[in-house]
């Protein structure tokens, strides 16, 4: 720990956790209140996943970049605390919408100031923590999304289930708006590594900089790869026990899984730093680890009869599958400049929400429509997916492996 005490700078990290934690459970509610959204609104399926996806992910990952570059400029406090208090106002606020277009307005507000977040928040970890504790340290932060996504599951479900999905909404925002002031007061700005002068190349040449590492592109092409996978059984999974299984009771319970993979992202990380003392490449085996370990799951869970065997088999791929996110955000961090740490962190988010949402969904719904038919057709889509992911991932970091000590940067201090 290099700025802040030891247990300051861990109750730092768990403070940011549990900000990560709220931003997914707002992230992710749309989906589990979808159903009543459209019955109360009368809107149609394509409106309640153009709030999901585009309306809130294409923002999101185009409004990183820049938040990415600001943050390596400004205080990192004030974007992580202006950034929490508007999505969640934003949040409660969609609990009171009368109409699609408040909806869409209020889920872009989300999208962009929860850009302001992780890339300012890489930052703020990668210059508080020393190189041979980020791993660990991202992986704990990166167990807040599923963490959020299994509590938005519990808690929106539960709240709409017995009052509506606006109260669901107020009652999901209103803890983000009250954490705001503590967040300002608790959180102490570290010192950067380097100070960044006018003179410093743009934007646009630090991203050509940067992607000129071939160790960077294979990175961001196989953690697309997963994330196009994670994507794609959050949005399907739901099809399985509903469509095929008749059981929708499943979907909610789905999200106790969610919990079980923030432990897998932590113990992922712990492993991935623990490899590294052999050698620094071998953090990317965790990446290999997510691509093909769970497919074994996948294949008999998809096409089981039984539903609970599925509801277990499926669960338990998505502990494999998901347990890279930790370690995909620390990896590149280890191949930038000091100043390039939150842009580089917005060029991640970037990348994967893109191809997460924007591919991996939609393929896969197009594959169930197109190309397969009959009862287990979201099954055989769901699994090509997985398969053509996995193996492409796996292909990205063995050649992120071969690359990495040429374009890592290997000072202690950075």
């Amino acid at each position: 720990m290099q700025a802040l005490n030891k247990n300051l700078a861990w109750g730092t990290v768990l403070l940011l956790t549990l900000i990560y934690i709220l931003s997914f459970v707002d992230r992710q509610i749309v989906a589990v209140l979808g159903t009543q959204i459209r019955d109360t609104l009368t809107l149609s399926n394509l409106q309640i996943g153009l709030l999901y996806g585009p309306a809130f992910s294409f923002v999101y990952a185009l409004a990183g970049l820049p938040m990415g570059r600001i943050a390596d400029k400004t205080s990192r406090k004030a974007m992580i605390c202006i950034g929490l208090f508007v999505w969640s106002l934003m949040t409660v606020l969609s609990g009171f919408a009368a109409s699609f277009a408040f909806l869409v307005t209020a889920r872009i507000f989300v999208g962009i100031s929860q850009a302001m977040l992780s890339p300012a928040v890489y930052s703020y970890l990668a210059d508080t923590f020393t190189p041979q504790q980020r791993a660990t340290v991202f992986s704990v932060y990166a167990s807040g999304i599923f963490i959020g996504v299994g509590l938005s599951f519990l808690v929106g479900g539960t709240i709409s289930i017995h009052y509506d999905w606006r109260m669901a909404m107020v009652a999901v925002g209103l803890p983000g708006i009250l954490l705001a002031p503590v967040v300002w007061w608790y959180l102490k700005e570290p010192q950067r590594k380097k100070r960044i002068d006018a003179m410093e190349p743009n934007m646009l040449l630090e991203l050509r900089s940067m992607l000129s590492k071939e160790s960077i592109r294979w990175h961001l092409i196989g953690f697309s790869f997963l994330a196009c996978t994670g994507y794609t059984i959050l949005a399907f999974a739901g099809n399985v026990f509903n469509d095929l299984h008749q059981r929708p009771d499943l979907i909610a319970q789905f999200g106790w899984f969610m919990f079980g993979v923030g432990g897998t992202v932590i113990l992922s990380g712990k492993i991935a730093d623990l490899l590294a003392r052999k050698n620094p490449a071998n953090r990317f085996w965790l990446g290999i680890v997510a691509a093909l370990a769970g497919v074994p799951f996948y294949l008999f869970g998809l096409f089981s009869s039984v539903p609970e065997t599925a509801f277990l088999l499926i669960g338990i791929g998505v502990l494999f599958s998901s347990s890279y996110n930790g370690v995909a955000a620390a990896l590149i961090q280890y191949f930038v400049e000091s100043r390039q740490r939150a842009l580089a962190g917005g060029l991640y988010l970037f990348v994967i929400s893109i191809a997460g949402f924007g591919f991996g969904p939609p393929v896969t719904g197009w594959l169930m429509d197109s190309v397969y038919s009959g009862p287990y057709a979201v099954s055989y889509a769901i699994l090509t997916v997985i398969l053509v992911c996995g193996l492409g991932a796996t292909v990205s970091f063995l050649k992120a492996i071969k690359s990495y000590h040429k374009d890592a940067i290997l000072t202690e201090s950075v």
